[in-house]
């Protein structure tokens, strides 16, 4: 075996592969997309690049990862591998960004970083925030980069780094880029690319470093229980397909119901919506209803009666709850929908033939191999649980890999626990795991020689992912559990499709797709970016973390306007001392006036700021929800009269950030006009003190608690002299000096 020989390489430490040098020097040449299967060593070859790029430009590189454990498993192999001559490996040259440690310190942690490995968010937010920019970095490492479209975070960073990155190289890494030529193209121009490298089991250069991995389809047939289930629920669907269509709508019958002519029905209840036909309304509660029984339809026949009866069980308890939607009341009522939860409530065991021979294939497997890792993947978190205690009552220790939201009763795992799982996993602490799809993409875990598949998935890319978390340094075999006639002969039927149409899409594109930004034009980039953000020197909104997810703050970033992240107690965004802005889209701000307090709420921002505004960004307000007009004008009015809110309207979030970079620059140009103190109505002693307090000149809400604080009375803060006044934060020698001269001026009545 011969290795890699580089001076920023670890010496006889990465074996040398043809085929991982042939695309890490093509890579080197300009934006790359990586497509290799799984087990081939995509992170080898980014540790070639990064280690050309640290030698030979400098900087920094940047790895980012989808997920905190695939994030903690490039750290380590970096760790392990990169090395730079003449420097302490322990001197804070490697770094691992998650929402763990807090900003300031990713911030100080940055400067000193040759390499981070960082979840994309986490990066993304530290840009919004202006911690730190990508200027230095010279390779961006973007792992299972099939997730950069639409608004991931990988969109904006890459977006970014392009515009702003002094020298940039963008390396982008997937096994499973999308089974169409659209959404390859979409990948391409998000990441900038130009150079398109791929391989394929069958590549000549790849053969002699293929593992064998057998797959075994076992069909399963339905019991007869199940089956009544099903029928039971067909014949609700069928009534709920009736009643749709008698409203006008056209949707094709319940045996060729398929997720995209559900998507269709959902376009068509939206249109009617938007046209304010009553019909919408209707059909959009039906629409749930017929969605609710789909989802149960799958769970009898893929995932077995425990977790069937339990999402009946969930459904019937949201109905009662008294804050169920009307599709989930309307089902309860039916005496179809009752008849079969009481019918579930008898089942005292597991029906589904999939739990029974689960328990015999990984004692089989572990009987043969003692030392085998095993990966059973599972759709959803129910049936995930339900694996484990099957596995248990086998005496076969099983443990699960979830996410980390937490619903119901079922607590998710942290990130970091989730760490901690997989870390046990490899040491062979425990020999089985059952995960979700959390556990799909990019886990090394070498000695995994089974992978069982609890149910085929119609996602071409989850399919390949979950395949390849087998074969990677051995032999190994994958088993799908598939029940005839159901769903799973389907999905699996359209995923081995979408994977076919997926290879033969990236074979027919070109290695070289479009040419390399000349420097001029990379120059010219780099000088408009600069350009927006001198403009706006000094300018920033404060925005309340819980908006990140919103879209405005990556945009008021690319306008340039300097964004500070915090928890606001009130209100989303805070420019300066007086201006606190709620932004609601049209649908939350219709929603919260029917189902929460939508006026204590603006109730509660109008009383913390001089100058409250309301954006509404979206679509019409009217068209929202089946809700008499009168009742969003009364709001509106109530929002702008009773409360004194300056009410803008937006289309969307790009608009609503071009809103308040135009206050905020207004703001820090003194250009608004500074009126009288608006009336508030009536207030207790506390609103009033501070009401008064923030009347005087460039005092806002924030600095008069401040001062009364401080002072402990108005006239506490009257009284006191400017050497006093300055012992209060921001409140500075020129402000000081101006309140005393104000309350100490003779009052004299100007003509």
């Amino acid at each position: 075996m011969t290795f890699i020989t580089h001076p920023y390489i670890r010496r006889d430490a990465v074996e040398s592969r043809q085929y991982q040098l042939a695309i890490a020097m093509h890579a080197l040449e300009g934006h790359t997309l990586v497509v290799i299967p799984t087990g081939l060593g995509k992170t080898a070859i980014a540790l070639i690049v990064a280690a050309s790029r640290l030698l030979n430009s400098g900087g920094k590189v940047l790895v980012l990862a989808p997920t905190k454990p695939l994030v903690e498993q490039h750290l380590r192999y970096f760790e392990r591998l990169l090395v730079f001559p003449g420097t302490d490996q322990e001197s804070g040259l490697f770094a691992f960004f998650t929402g763990d440690n807090n900003r300031k310190e990713r911030g100080e942690l940055w400067k000193t970083a040759r390499v981070v490995c960082a979840t994309p968010q986490v990066i993304k937010n530290d840009l919004i925030s202006g911690e730190y920019s990508l200027e230095d970095v010279s390779l961006l490492v973007v792992d299972e980069c099939h997730r950069a479209v639409g608004n991931y975070a990988y969109t904006f960073i890459a977006g970014r780094y392009r515009d702003t990155a002094k020298n940039p190289l963008i390396l982008g890494m997937t096994a499973s880029p999308g089974g169409t030529s659209e959404k390859i193209a979409e990948i391409c121009t998000t990441l900038g690319v130009g150079i398109v490298e791929t391989r394929t089991e069958h590549d000549p250069d790849v053969t002699p470093y293929i593992h064998e991995r057998d797959l075994e389809v076992i069909p399963l047939q339905l019991p007869a229980e199940l089956q009544r289930a099903v029928a039971s629920l067909s014949d609700l669907l069928d009534s709920r397909i009736e009643g749709i269509k008698r409203l006008g709508f056209e949707v094709p019958p319940r045996q060729t119901l398929s997720m995209k002519s559900l998507s269709g029905l959902n376009e068509q209840v939206q249109e009617r919506i938007r046209s304010r036909d009553p019909n919408g309304y209707t059909g959009a509660s039906i629409y749930a209803e017929i969605m609710k029984l789909k989802h149960a339809v799958s769970l009898a026949e893929s995932q077995g009666t425990s977790v069937l009866a339990t999402y009946l069980a969930r459904l019937e308890t949201e109905a009662s709850s008294g804050t169920g939607s009307k599709a989930s009341q309307r089902l309860a009522r039916d005496p179809g929908f009752t008849s079969l939860l009481a019918l579930s409530r008898t089942w005292e065991q597991e029906l589904h033939p999939k739990y029974a021979v689960l328990p015999e294939i990984i004692a089989g497997q572990l009987e043969t191999q003692p030392e085998s890792r095993i990966i059973i993947f599972a759709t959803y978190r129910d049936t995930v649980s339900v694996i484990v205690d099957t596995l248990a009552r086998h005496g076969i220790h099983a443990e699960r890999f979830v996410g980390q939201a937490t619903r119901d009763a079922d607590k998710g795992l942290s990130q970091k626990k989730q760490i901690a799982t997989l870390t046990r996993f490899r040491e062979g602490e425990f020999k089985v795991l059952v995960a979700t799809s959390v556990g799909e993409e990019g886990l090394d875990v070498p000695s995994t020689d089974l992978v069982v598949f609890f149910e085929p998935v119609p996602s071409e890319i989850r399919s390949i992912q979950r395949k390849g978390r087998t074969g990677r340094s051995g032999a190994g075999r994958i088993i799908v559990l598939s029940t005839r006639g159901t769903s799973d002969e389907a999905f699996r039927f359209v995923s081995n499709a979408r994977e076919r149409s997926m290879h033969s899409g990236i074979a027919g594109m070109s290695r070289r797709i479009s040419a390399k930004p000349a420097p001029e034009e990379q120059n010219s980039l780099l000088q408009t970016r600069q350009a927006r953000i001198d403009s706006f020197e000094g300018v920033t909104v404060v925005v309340d973390d819980r908006e990140l997810a919103s879209g405005v703050p990556e945009a008021l970033s690319d306008l340039g306007v300097r964004v500070t992240v915090q928890r606001l107690e009130s209100g989303d965004y805070a420019i300066g001392d007086r201006i606190l802005v709620e932004r609601k889209t049209s649908r939350d701000f219709v929603a919260s006036l029917v189902e929460r307090d939508l006026i204590g709420q603006l109730r509660e921002v109008s009383r913390s700021a001089p100058r409250p505004v309301l954006i509404i960004e979206g679509g019409p307000l009217f068209d929202e929800r089946n809700i008499h007009p009168n009742a969003i004008r009364g709001a509106l009015v109530s929002a702008a009269v009773d409360l004194g809110m300056g009410i803008l309207f937006s289309t969307n979030a790009r608009e609503t950030a071009e809103f308040l970079m135009v206050i905020a620059r207004r703001e820090e140009s003194g250009h608004s006009e500074r009126s009288h103190h608006a009336h508030k109505g009536h207030r207790n002693h506390s609103e009033q003190q501070e009401y008064i307090i923030s009347s005087l000149p460039d005092i806002g809400l924030k600095q008069a608690r401040e001062l009364l604080s401080h002072f402990g009375t108005v006239q506490g803060v009257i009284d006191a002299d400017d050497e006093s006044l300055r012992e209060v934060p921001g409140i500075g020698e020129k402000k000081a000096k101006s309140l005393v001269e104000l309350t100490r001026k003779p009052y004299s009545r100007s003509t």
